[in-house]
């Protein structure tokens, strides 16, 4: 959610490449769906792998929950600020439907509400 509320809202500033260290493999349906509720379309995005940045620099590493923060590959440790924003996992929210849905918005909000502020006072 975080790649598609930075290039979907701030786009023109930064270039967001999102990553884990242990992918899922997929991207949750309901992030595609409470990211489609703002007008961002996360749908042809994939769960992709830090591994596949070895090598590339980045102005900004930003780490986004508690595992990645402490098992960031070492490569990425000469990037340029790195800094952890961390959030609770949506994906691993429990309850009906609607209480999930309600966990992943509010996870979405908050990315936009602190992710995107960072990004705009570090400039």
């Amino acid at each position: 959610m975080a790649e598609g509320l930075i290039n979907g809202r701030i786009g023109d500033q930064f270039v967001a490449c999102s990553a884990g260290t242990t992918p899922s493999g997929y991207v949750h349906p309901k992030a595609i769906a409470v990211m489609a509720e703002l007008g961002i379309d996360i749908s042809a995005n994939r769960s992709k792998s830090v591994e596949e940045y070895a090598g590339v620099y980045f102005d900004y590493v930003i780490t986004v929950c508690d595992g990645a923060k402490e098992t960031c590959p070492v490569w990425l440790e000469g990037a340029g600020l790195k800094t952890h924003i961390g959030f609770i996992d949506p994906a691993e929210a429990v309850g009906t439907d609607e209480e999930v849905t309600a966990v992943f918005r509010q996870i979405r909000d908050d990315i936009a509400d602190r992710v995107l502020r960072f990004l705009q006072d570090s400039e």
